[in-house]
């Protein structure tokens, strides 16, 4: 397992990837499943192992829709300064969590909370997860409209591209509302959604 941090979608030409961080959240999540399936999308959630301990029933249903799951640390931390071993012993909590909720959980992907990556990379891989980054973020934490989304997601997209948006950490409902508006746009010009390269 390299230590590299990936950013880009599997297969070529115009594919993107879309990835959702520091859930589950019950109200958004779950719409946003349902939004996923209509359109056909299996999508990488970024798991906080304190929220899936407050909803396991959420990540059995990220589970049993197909998606692929990653650790995106206990608390959402920064992790900058930590030492390998502290950083070690949040990320096992966290997969600990969430095999808790889906014991056969394979847990892919690590994503630092605020992308302030330090030591995190080579501590994931050595756990058997991939760093997990991203090339298009269209500040969904803001929030700043769903038009605005929309408008960012689809002027931003480019091929390969790995995009980070949020299921959970507040109000999610307009990220949710632009997946939904942009899927078919970018359907109809000839867009596949992948999942991410590694």
């Amino acid at each position: 397992m390299g230590a590299d941090i990936l950013d880009t979608a599997r297969g070529g030409g115009r594919t993107v990837s879309l990835t959702f961080d520091d859930g589950p959240n019950p109200a958004d999540t779950l719409r946003l499943l349902t939004v996923l399936r209509r359109h056909r999308i299996a999508a990488v959630f970024l798991l906080c192992g304190g929220q899936v301990e407050a909803h396991p029933e959420v990540v059995r249903r990220i589970v049993a829709d197909g998606h692929h799951l990653g650790n995106h640390s206990m608390h959402h931390d920064d992790m900058t300064t930590w030492s390998a071993e502290r950083i070690e012993a949040d990320l096992r909590e966290t997969n600990e969590a969430i095999r808790r909720a889906v014991p056969s959980a394979r847990v892919r992907y690590f994503r630092a909370p605020y992308g302030a990556w330090g030591a995190t990379p080579a501590v994931a891989a050595a756990l058997g997860m991939r760093p997990l980054g991203w090339r298009l973020a269209v500040g969904d934490w803001e929030p700043p409209g769903t038009d605005e989304l929309v408008r960012r997601l689809l002027d931003g997209v480019t091929p390969g591209a790995v995009v980070l948006l949020h299921d959970g950490g507040g109000d999610r409902s307009q990220s949710v509302a632009a997946v939904d508006r942009v899927a078919p746009v970018l359907r109809a010009r000839r867009w596949r959604f992948t999942l991410p390269a590694g």
